[in-house]
């Protein structure tokens, strides 16, 4: 056996197996191209590896290390070898070929929006790491491109297919809650030494350096987005953001790296704290947290509040009127997850799956993929879709206009053209 575990074998026989494979058991696998295959794009190719229904048929990496060390886990895992695209571009070439149904790409940010455009119009579905597009224009590529070719752009929010964000989604959806009314989320995670890492992911200090805003935004909207019914019967309309002064890029390094770094004086436009406040149509308020300069311990920050109680992820507690048995005081949230367990949850076994390769998450990632790979299997549309693929990624742009603007209020573009309004609230299948 290689240094992997037997993922078919593993896999065959875990409730995830019986999820996917009992649907259609005769459909010809999905086809898969990948481009990217670093640390995140080899975490993701890994679990797509471990299920029968996946063919890794390509990769693409200008990094040939890299490259090649995706195609020996190709291989370990029993598959066919597959075609490797090294040139910068070479994803054009690789979207163009005739034994793919999906691309997947897991590069820097800048290329997530032109890889999917062009995969959606050589006919393939697109799945893309967060976030989705950097600009209000690449987020209307996406949805013109969704549109015009007929195929599904995915953003691989993972955090939405967790065990606990979904039972909180079962709950606000069985009414628990009451009508929901607030909600707050944050990106808060200390990322100063990865943006200082040439070998992790030293891209992410040039976008420290060049923009000003809420830079990550996906990981706590995408979940709040299903929990208020966004683009399903509500939508953000308009946000306004404010950044703090920025302090820590240039401390860091001085600190570090010594006073005469070129990081230690160059002028770093964004700001160490951001913070945005959303509102909806329907009149909910969403605020958003970012900071990853500071030094603290990560956290989410995630709280949703309703007419009749509320929910804190980072006190893991839960306080629902009439309900709890003591007025205006916490209870712990547990039995609340136990009892409001999402089917998604109780259909598959957590503790069978085990780690994949690369940067990656856990139990989450592969409910998620299980899922898209389900919908596409069956032919309908994915749970997260384009709309909402661009609804929580053009958040970076809109916070980086307001901040730019000396925190002025910015409208959200209405992605669906008006189709929010009779949208169903999302039914996890």
């Amino acid at each position: 056996m290689s240094d992997t575990y037997n993922r078919r074998g593993f896999l065959r026989n875990s409730g995830l197996a019986s999820f996917m494979q009992g649907a259609q058991p005769d459909a010809r696998p999905i086809r898969v191209g990948i481009v990217g295959v670093g640390d995140r794009g080899t975490y993701h190719m890994d679990v797509l590896l471990g299920m029968d229904s996946v063919e890794v048929k390509a990769l693409c990496d200008i990094d040939p290390d890299y490259l090649y060390r995706a195609k020996r886990w190709v291989e370990q895992a029993g598959k066919p070898s597959p075609a490797l695209y090294s040139g910068p571009t070479d994803y054009l070439k690789l979207v163009e070929r005739n034994d793919l149904d999906l691309v997947l790409t897991a590069t820097p940010w800048q290329l997530h929006a032109p890889v999917c455009v062009a995969a959606m119009k050589a006919g393939k579905h697109a799945c893309t790491e967060v976030p989705a597009a950097l600009t209000v224009e690449e987020c209307w590529e996406l949805v013109e491109a969704s549109e015009k070719s007929g195929k599904h752009c995915t953003m691989l929010e993972q955090v939405n297919y967790s065990e606990e964000e979904l039972a909180i989604l079962n709950m606000a959806q069985q009414g628990l809650f009451g009508e929901i009314v607030h909600a707050t989320g944050g990106y808060v995670h200390d990322l100063r030494l990865v943006k200082f890492d040439p070998e992790r992911e030293p891209w992410r200090l040039q976008h420290s350096i060049d923009r000003n805003g809420n830079l990550y935004p996906t990981h706590p909207t995408g979940p709040i987005a299903w929990w208020l019914n966004i683009n399903r019967g509500d939508r953000f309309e308009s946000m306004v953001s404010v950044s703090s002064k920025a302090v820590m890029i240039n401390d860091y390094a001085s600190r570090f790296y010594g006073p005469k770094h070129p990081y230690a004086s160059v002028k770093a436009a964004q700001g160490d704290v951001n913070t945005s406040i959303l509102r909806t149509a329907d009149g909910k308020t969403v605020v958003l947290h970012f900071d990853t300069n500071t030094p603290h311990p990560q956290t989410g920050e995630i709280l949703l509040q309703g007419t009749n109680g509320l929910y804190s992820g980072d006190e893991r507690k839960i306080y629902v009127e009439g309900r709890s048995p003591e007025e205006h005081k916490w209870e712990p949230v547990k039995k609340y997850l136990e009892e409001f367990r999402h089917p998604l949850y109780k259909k598959i076994d957590p503790k069978k799956f085990k780690s994949a390769r690369g940067h990656g998450g856990g139990t989450d990632t592969h409910v998620m993929w299980a899922c898209i790979l389900d919908a596409h299997m069956k032919g309908r549309r994915p749970d997260m879709d384009v709309y909402d693929a661009v609804t929580w990624s053009v958040i970076s742009p809109l916070s980086e206009q307001s901040v730019a603007t000396r925190s002025k209020p910015v409208e959200f573009p209405d992605f669906t053209r008006g189709k929010w309004k009779t949208n169903p609230p999302v039914k996890l299948v």
